[in-house]
């Protein structure tokens, strides 16, 4: 009984930091009662912006932010990590490690840096000067909600996998049970289904184990921006920079298995001479599709996973719009209505998740069996 398995460990653990770092937030929001006080009037006597609301709950920051009670913000702080390109202004101390509620929601200074609101570096971290001006960004390499819901992801990721390859080894031979018997039909699946037609039967297995990590790491990140919930909800692939990112490794694992016949079809494809010479117009419309590819990838996951939450934040925000227009008796009876709508785009925002998934699975296999095949 007193043995207990990594995952619940690692769970314990994630949740005793979450409820640990919302009490320090909680003691810290505490001090800053008064300066609270002066900005919540200030924030209440301003009309309800609609796209202030929408595009603050789906973009990155620098905190996990839960809910507003009041004058009080309840979110999680995450660690700030700064390199100043002016260490001269802190003392000769370049590298800076705090917790963004330092910032107390954006609203104060901490060490010479601040979150900006200038139109220039609205959002992102900015060092101040002796008097207070802005004079630029620092190197910043921050845990914002994205980062935090990547790691989140990876943790249920390793999770979900070594349990099914524990139950596999306990269960060899017999009929999958448990977390196997519902991931291993998805395994088959990418094999049989994705990988081999796209790839080929002799050449599949190499980028087996890149397809099932892109496609499982999509499809979690997928379902945990639909849930609100910490450590859920941080919308990772409705963030550009990650959707680039996993563009780049479909990228990178073309371009290095590419074989001859591959490059030979971009820089001299067998097509008449006029168009290679004088203008090499075949050789450019290829090797511009080498780029387009991941670029396209990038932007479909981005793209779809983005428009979900925004309509969501959307409907919900029309509540509020009515109800800021027309009296809160109007808002409430708007809010049925929104909810309604609201649900079934979730609802449809799940069947999205598993498409968006696939796609970028299936056409990542495409790219690599169009770099490794054979000439006929």
């Amino acid at each position: 009984m007193l043995k207990l398995s990594k995952s619940y460990v690692i769970t314990v653990a994630f949740l005793l930091f979450s409820f640990s770092a919302l009490f320090a937030q909680h003691t810290n929001e505490e001090e800053h009662a008064q300066a609270s006080e002066s900005h919540a009037a200030t924030s209440h006597q301003e009309a309800f912006s609609a796209g202030d609301f929408v595009i603050d709950h789906v973009s990155d920051s620098y905190d996990w932010h839960i809910t507003s009670w009041g004058e009080t913000h309840i979110s999680i702080p995450l660690p700030i990590i700064l390199y100043s390109k002016h260490p001269e202004l802190h003392d000769g101390k370049a590298f800076h490690v705090f917790m963004s509620s330092k910032f107390h929601h954006g609203h104060d200074a901490y060490k010479g840096f601040k979150i900006s609101q200038s139109e220039e570096f609205k959002g992102k971290i900015v060092e101040l000067d002796a008097n207070g001006h802005e004079i630029g960004k620092p190197i910043d390499v921050s845990i914002t909600k994205a980062i935090a819901g990547v790691l989140a992801s990876v943790v249920i990721l390793f999770w979900l996998l070594f349990s099914m390859a524990r139950s596999a080894k306990r269960n060899k031979g017999r009929a999958p049970r448990g977390v196997q018997n519902l991931l291993e039909p998805i395994i088959l699946f990418i094999r049989d289904e994705v990988a081999k037609p796209a790839i080929g039967e002799h050449k599949y297995e190499k980028f087996m184990p890149f397809l099932l990590t892109l496609f499982f790491f999509i499809l979690i990140n997928n379902f945990m921006g639909l849930i609100p919930i910490v450590p859920f909800g941080a919308n990772v692939t409705g963030n550009i920079s990650v959707t680039m990112v996993l563009a780049l490794f479909t990228f990178f694992v073309t371009t290095i298995n590419g074989n001859k016949h591959y490059w030979k079809e971009i820089y001299n494809p067998d097509v008449p001479w006029w168009l290679k010479f004088p203008i090499p117009l075949m050789p450019i419309v290829e090797l511009s599709g080498v780029i387009t590819k991941p670029f396209v990838l990038m932007v479909r996951l981005f793209a779809n996973m983005m428009a979900g939450h925004l309509i969501v934040m959307v409907f919900i925000s029309l509540i509020f719009v009515f109800g800021s227009l027309f009296g809160p008796a109007v808002g409430l009876g708007a809010s049925p209505v929104s909810i309604v709508f609201s649900v079934f785009i979730l609802l449809l925002d799940v069947l999205v998740s598993f498409i968006q998934a696939y796609v970028f699975t299936l056409l990542s296999a495409l790219y690599f069996g169009m770099a490794t095949s054979d000439h006929h």
